[in-house]
């Protein structure tokens, strides 16, 4: 089994292409990135280490979910409430389909970018 710490920083690693153009900001005590000046609750994603697991907060999929429309059945069950993964390991596999996710997310959160 993945330590958390590692998959935590394999999560991070997905949304780190994105810091270039969001901020820093926090929710609910969680890291998140979101647009410059976006009011608390409109945030794109964020990492957060749990008891057992780490969460995978990505806010678009709650307002857009056909961007689920291809993700794997054992992407899927990992996915916990409207915008959460839980995981406590990840395989490359998992990986490259949240990049991909992470991608459509992106497109749909700030589609001038």
């Amino acid at each position: 089994m993945d330590d958390l710490e590692d998959v935590a920083a394999r999560l991070q690693a997905i949304i780190e292409p994105y810091r270039d153009r969001l901020e820093e900001g926090h929710i609910y005590g969680v890291t998140v990135l979101r647009r410059p000046g976006a009011k608390a609750h409109d945030w794109f994603a964020g990492v957060q280490v749990v008891s057992g697991a780490v969460k995978f907060n990505l806010l678009p999929m709650h307002a857009h979910p056909e961007i689920l429309d291809e993700i794997s059945p054992n992407l899927r069950q990992h996915k916990r409430g409207a915008s959460v993964f839980r995981f406590s390991g990840l395989d490359d596999g998992l990986v490259a389909e949240l990049e991909a996710l992470v991608g459509r997310a992106f497109a749909v959160y700030w589609p001038e970018r």
